[in-house]
């Protein structure tokens, strides 16, 4: 058999559980970070305008303590995968005219954010063996 030697870079996990903010406002900060550099997604939820980027710039913070934890270069790291889960959901109701009442729907999510190494790309063993004769 032919041996293969694999490199597998570990993933970083946190969690947000029961977050009090509507999933689908979560999701919209959630989209804007996924793929990026842990620096650069930082820095994009700290500009954010949003209320979800509290929220989601806590659990990346999270995630990136983890990953550091555990001996992983912070420069490296980026966004892997990241989404949100819809949480309970909790019901009131708000008193209206003529004895009605509407159904109030206060909604939680779970926000995940993983962080992985990028891989290492493979340079050349010298500088003469990157350039070839002609």
């Amino acid at each position: 058999m032919a041996e293969t030697t694999e490199i597998r870079t570990r993933e970083y996990v946190a969690k947000h559980r029961f977050a009090r903010i509507a999933p689908r406002k979560a999701r919209l900060v959630i989209d804007m970070i996924r793929g990026r550099d842990v620096e650069q997604a930082m820095n994009m939820l700290a500009f954010s305008r949003k209320r979800a980027a509290v929220f989601v710039g806590k659990v990346l913070k999270s995630a990136l303590a983890n990953a550091t934890e555990q001996e992983a270069r912070a420069e490296s790291l980026y966004v892997k995968e990241c989404w949100v889960d819809p949480g309970p959901i909790i019901k009131r109701f708000q008193p209206k005219d003529r004895g009605k009442a509407y159904q109030i729907q206060k909604k939680m999510c779970h926000i995940v954010v993983k962080l992985q190494e990028k891989p290492e790309k493979a340079r050349p063993r010298s500088a003469a063996a990157g350039k070839q004769a002609g």
